[in-house]
C-alpha cells in the first residue's frame, strides 16, 4: 500500500480555550502539539499532511507551517466550508457553526487517495499511535472496508481542570468496534471519574474504559459513504440549530448496517490536550519530560 496520509482537523477556534489553541507554544522551542504529532506522523511513515482549516486561520497556518515543513513531508491546505453543501440544499442564514468532524473529513476528500489517519489539531496522541496505525494500513488493501481506531484508557484522558466529553467504546471479543457512546460532563469526583446523565445523578465509569480520541484509520472508499451520510444529516437535520455530523455517528451506522468493521487498536500512552487554558501549564511540563527523556529533541525542526 502506499503510504498514508495523516489528515489533521484544526478549523475549530476554541471558544472553550480561547484564541486559536492550535498553534499555542507549548514546546521548548516555541512548537505547538502539530508540531509533535507532524514528527511523530514523520517518523511513522505519513507522506503527507493535510490540514482542515477555516478561512479565518488558514493565512497564519501557512505562514507558520510552510517554512517548517519544506523539505520534510508535503503539506496540503483545504477549508471546511460551512456554507458550501450538496446540490438541493442551503445554508440556514444564521448558520455560523461548522457541521461537524465527519464534514471535515469530507472537505479533503480531493486530496486523499490513499488509506489515511485522522486527528484533532490540539490533541497529543504519542508517537505510538502513529506507528499502530501505518502497521495496521500495512495489512490491509486499499479498497478494504477494515478501518481502524487508537483507543485510549480512561484514566489518560482526564483533565484537572474542568469537564470532557469522551466517547465510550463499545467492542466484541474480536476487539471490533460496536458502537461509541457518546458521554458528556465526564470529570473527577472524589478520586473516581463519573458523568453526568440528564437525569441529574452521576454515574461512575470504569477508569481502564477505552475511549475514543478521534484518532481513526481509513481507506479512500470512506469519502463515498460521508457524501452519502451527509445528505442524510442534512435532509434529517440541516435546520437544526448547531446539528453536527460527527464521525463515529457515521462509523456507527456503518457498522450496525455492516458494511464496514473497525479494529479498535489499544494504546496505553497517555493523551493530554489544551481544552481549556488551565490545561497548558500540564502540557508543557508533560512536553518537557519528554524531552528530558530524550523521546524527542529541545528543537523538533532544529
Amino acid at each position: 500500500m502506499k503510504k498514508p496520509t495523516l489528515l489533521i482537523l484544526a478549523a475549530g477556534l476554541g471558544s472553550r480555550y480561547g484564541g486559536i489553541k492550535q498553534m499555542d507554544k507549548i514546546g521548548p522551542s516555541g512548537e505547538s502539539i502539530i508540531d509533535y504529532s507532524i514528527y511523530d506522523a514523520i517518523r511513522a511513515g505519513f507522506k503527507k499532511i493535510v490540514f482542515v482549516l477555516n478561512r479565518n486561520i488558514i493565512s497564519d497556518f501557512k505562514e507558520v507551517y510552510e517554512p517548517k515543513l519544506k523539505g520534510k513531508i508535503e503539506n496540503i491546505y483545504v477549508l471546511q466550508e460551512t456554507e458550501k453543501l450538496p446540490t438541493g440544499f442551503t445554508c440556514p442564514k444564521n448558520r455560523v457553526k461548522p457541521w461537524g468532524t465527519a464534514h471535515a473529513i469530507l472537505a479533503a476528500k480531493d486530496e486523499i487517495n490513499e488509506a489515511f489517519a485522522v486527528i484533532n489539531a490540539d490533541d497529543f496522541y504519542g508517537a505510538n499511535a502513529y506507528k499502530t496505525v501505518v502497521e495496521y494500513f500495512n495489512k490491509i488493501s486499499l479498497e478494504s472496508t477494515d478501518y481502524c481506531m487508537i483507543g485510549y484508557q480512561l484514566r489518560n484522558t482526564i483533565t484537572e481542570h474542568g469537564s470532557v466529553s469522551r466517547g465510550v467504546c463499545m467492542v466484541d471479543a474480536e476487539n471490533y468496534l460496536i458502537r461509541v457512546d457518546e458521554r458528556t460532563n465526564i470529570q473527577k469526583r472524589n478520586n473516581e471519574v463519573r458523568y453526568y446523565e440528564d437525569e441529574g445523578k452521576w454515574i461512575k465509569l470504569d477508569k481502564n474504559t477505552i475511549v475514543s480520541m478521534n484518532v481513526w484509520g481509513f481507506t479512500p472508499g470512506f469519502f463515498d459513504f460521508l457524501e452519502k451520510g451527509f445528505i442524510k444529516f442534512l435532509t434529517e437535520s440541516v435546520n437544526v440549530d448547531k446539528s453536527e455530523y460527527f464521525i463515529p455517528l457515521e462509523v456507527t451506522n456503518l457498522i450496525n448496517s455492516k458494511r464496514v468493521r473497525v479494529k479498535v487498536l489499544e494504546s496505553d500512552e497517555k493523551w493530554f490536550g489544551v481544552t481549556f487554558k488551565e490545561d497548558k501549564e500540564f502540557v508543557i511540563e508533560s512536553i518537557n519530560s519528554l524531552v528530558n527523556q530524550n523521546i524527542y529533541p529541545g528543537n523538533l525542526w532544529g
